[in-house]
């Protein structure tokens, strides 16, 4: 296999890693099966996990790690339950959990791109956020669609915005965008 472009989670997760300055606070918006999660209470002194599916909650919650803190709520509720107002690093990982029988449950462009917003809020100056994107099912293509035209209009004085996305591949292959806030 490939050991630069193959998993865009591990693309993002390298780029967080070696770009974000402050490692304090981490947002997985998107817990699934707790990949993100875990590289960021390896990495971050306190970690906030969203999931709306109670299982995928109750699941990584027995790990009781010290500096996880698992919301089992949408990620668009990101500002009611993260007590700091600046965070350095958002993660997201779109789509249906993998793995799951019921591919159903999805996250939605409505609910991703509130979340996002509010993400941006909170998040530090020299901060970054990752959206991993799956576009491969009807929900990833709207989100996609959707997110694409939001990123387009940030403030580029406020927001650099980067996308990541496989040349040789499906048009529904995953792309990952990189929003970092200005840290002046």
């Amino acid at each position: 296999m490939y050991s630069y472009i193959g998993d865009i989670s591990k693309i993002a997760q390298n780029i967080i890693l070696n770009y974000v300055k402050n490692k304090n606070i981490g947002v997985d918006c998107t817990l699934g099966n707790g990949h993100d999660s875990d590289f960021l209470k390896s990495n971050f002194k306190k970690v906030y996990s969203f999931d709306i599916q109670k299982s995928a909650c109750e699941k990584y919650s027995n790990n009781n790690y010290d500096n996880v803190i698992v919301i089992n709520d949408s990620h668009s509720e990101i500002i009611k339950f993260i007590e700091e107002k600046n965070v350095d690093a958002i993660m997201y990982n779109l789509g249906f959990l993998p793995g799951s029988l019921n591919k159903s449950i999805t996250t939605t462009y409505d609910t991703t791109i509130k979340s996002i917003e509010e993400g941006l809020k909170i998040l530090s100056p020299g901060g970054i956020m990752t959206i991993c994107i799956y576009i491969g099912h009807d929900e990833g293509i709207k989100e996609e669609s959707c997110i694409m035209e939001f990123v387009k209009k940030l403030p580029k004085n406020k927001f650099a915005v980067m996308e990541h996305k496989f040349l040789n591949r499906s048009n529904l292959a995953p792309k990952l965008i990189i929003i970092e806030k200005n840290n002046i």
